[in-house]
């Protein structure tokens, strides 16, 4: 082999796969039934927009989940549970989808912190992991939040 060769050879990379599969995506939690959800509730957005009362997008969105063939119960009524005991205080979610997934509306321009606070922590107290926070208020889109806990 003449130095040419040996100069090509040395340059050429060489990259070993780090395994058969590759890499794995991440596994989203309840991906399929949150995206139902998402489907659903864009639905509502695009044919309503914005400027209704909060109470309109849940009826609306109440419709768009049975058309959808979405588990749901509206005005859910969930308890509170701290170190082992049941709060008598109950908080109502707007829906819960699956019996998995905790649904927040809301029908101001912006979200606040105070709104992200407020799903947080129905997620903590109910023992459910996922949270899907709708803002219907804001006039360009369809404002979402995935929340996990």
């Amino acid at each position: 082999m003449d130095d040419s060769q040996k100069n090509s050879t040395k340059m050429t990379p060489h990259f070993e796969p780090l395994d058969d599969i590759g890499a794995q995506p991440a596994k989203i939690l309840l991906a399929e039934e949150s995206y139902a959800v998402v489907g659903a509730a864009m639905e509502v957005y695009y044919k309503l927009g914005s400027g209704f009362a909060e109470l309109v997008y849940q009826e609306a969105l109440e419709i768009e989940f049975g058309i959808r063939g979405i588990p749901f119960m509206r005005e859910k009524w969930l308890k509170i549970d701290y170190k082992g005991y049941t709060l008598k205080k109950e908080y109502k979610a707007d829906f819960l989808c699956f019996d998995q997934i905790i649904i927040e509306l809301k029908a101001v321009p912006q979200l606040m912190p105070v709104d992200w606070a407020q799903i947080m922590n129905y997620l903590k107290a109910s023992h459910l992991r996922l949270g899907l926070l709708f803002n219907f208020g804001s006039s360009v889109r369809l404002e979402q939040k995935r929340v996990i806990v």
